[in-house]
């Protein structure tokens, strides 16, 4: 059975810390997206709608959340290239650039955004911390903000909150975007990669 907010069940329920991380992650992921204001994710549309080009950027498990981005966003039409792969293509001025990163100090992130910003490309960063160098290097930025308490370390170490919510914030966007560009169910399909 699940415990409450910040309740560690007795280490005797079978699978109740698993129900208790399940539901501690879901909350604090819920509450961190319904804090993002309209316009901020308004704005990030327009960002991505109008770019001739998106490209995404994150490290670790961040960055596997950029990868399904990208996924998401050539499935919806839009062409898109996750940094660092051998078959991506420079960052050319009005392109935009997608960093996700939890903390906004690790040294590939902020080398991006150096980058990026020197070729005149505009920058969105997803990020817990926006107040890191990250965060001030950004032409548009938003900000995921998590609980602190003494069980978060238990049920959501280290990045999980942020990673859980940058998906969820991706996928959102996607459906927006969707919107905005007409595009159903079957339209992505027909874009779908068919792997072998």
């Amino acid at each position: 059975m699940a415990t409450g907010r910040g309740e560690v069940p007795p280490e005797g329920d079978r699978a109740a810390t698993f129900r208790a991380a399940v539901q501690y992650v879901g909350q604090a992921v819920t509450r961190a997206l319904e804090e993002l204001p309209d316009e901020t994710l308004l704005r990030t549309v327009t960002l991505i709608h109008g770019a001739p080009t998106v490209f995404v950027y994150g490290a670790g498990r961040s960055g596997i959340v950029a990868r399904a981005f990208a996924m998401r966003l050539v499935q919806t039409g839009i062409p898109a290239f996750v940094i660092g792969e051998s078959v991506t293509p420079i960052v050319k001025r009005g392109d935009l650039v997608i960093i996700f990163s939890n903390r906004g100090e690790s040294q590939s992130s902020l080398q991006t955004a150096n980058i990026v910003r020197r070729e005149g490309a505009n920058l969105v960063v997803i990020t817990a911390r926006p107040t890191s160098k990250l965060a001030h290097a950004a032409n548009h930025v938003l900000p995921l903000r998590f609980p602190e308490d003494e069980v978060r370390p238990r049920y959501a170490p280290l990045g999980t909150l942020f990673e859980a919510a940058s998906l969820r914030l991706g996928d959102g966007l996607i459906s927006e975007l969707m919107r905005v560009r007409g595009e159903t169910e079957d339209s992505l399909r027909r874009r779908h990669a068919i792997m072998v």
